[in-house]
């Protein structure tokens, strides 16, 4: 990403979200775009995505993918990238899924749109999709609803849809916000051995400078729409450079630390 500038149209004015943003990511690699609500992080997801709001453009730089360059890129050819190219799961797997249909026919209708095989062959690759994501009893699972789940559950179901056709990107937003401590881990763990295993590099988007303390190698810290900090993941908790990143590392939870203060 090059100079990435996001801006709103407000009242015949045009108001930047995000300004002059630039990150490298190879394959393989999690880079974490960390900050507060209204940095600018989900914007940028939804710019490489092509998912903006009508009145949100890409007013200025570049979002090159395998070549190509997807700022600006008309929806016709945006279209067939998402799912085979660059993927994203949500805070809220519930939102994403439809309630009337079956696991199984959501996860087979996505691997069809992009794949011409026979409904037997999708059907095939969806409980090995959900076999991947450790989710027991999968064709037990397809037949059914998403209400039927747990929130970890339907969120591994999210990150099979998105990583079936095995995409160069996967773009995590705020993915384990909604879950609990415990399956927080789980859905954590489970995202970086299958980073590991498929090669996919992956955009995980956070306020919670503790997951990308788990799960990123790079970490760009967002404010107000700029980055004000990019390092290693190591680098940025050793040395901070930034205000904003520090006042992100001390609110992190440290074991014992109210302890010490009461004392």
């Amino acid at each position: 990403m090059q100079g990435l500038t996001v801006s709103v149209r407000d009242r015949g004015v045009l108001r930047p979200l995000v300004q002059d943003l630039s990150f490298d990511l190879r394959a393989g690699e999690v880079l974490a775009i960390a900050g507060e609500s209204g940095s600018g992080k989900s914007i940028t997801s939804l710019a490489l995505m092509g998912l903006l709001p009508p009145n949100v453009a890409v007013t200025s730089g570049r979002m090159v993918l395998d070549g190509t360059d997807l700022a600006g890129l008309p929806e016709s050819r945006m279209r067939p990238l998402r799912g085979a190219k660059i993927a994203m799961i949500f805070q809220e797997p519930m939102t994403s899924l439809n309630p009337v249909q079956t696991i199984g026919t959501q996860l087979a209708e996505a691997i069809r749109a992009h794949d011409p095989v026979s409904r037997g062959q999708a059907r095939a690759a969806a409980v090995g999709a959900l076999r991947q994501v450790r989710i027991s009893e999968p064709e037990r699972r397809m037949g059914q609803y998403p209400h039927e789940l747990s929130g970890g559950m339907r969120q591994r179901v999210m990150i099979a849809m998105a990583l079936a056709l095995r995409p160069a990107l996967l773009i995590a937003d705020e993915p384990t916000t909604a879950l609990d401590v415990t399956v927080q881990r789980e859905v954590l763990d489970l995202l970086r051995d299958l980073q590991v295993q498929t090669g996919t590099a992956i955009i995980l988007i956070t306020h919670d400078m503790g997951v990308v303390a788990e799960t990123a190698d790079c970490v760009v810290v967002m404010q107000a729409g700029r980055r004000v900090e990019e390092g290693t993941t190591p680098q940025v908790f050793a040395a901070p450079r930034a205000a904003y990143t520090r006042d992100l590392l001390a609110a992190v939870p440290r074991l014992g630390a109210g302890a010490l203060r009461a004392a």
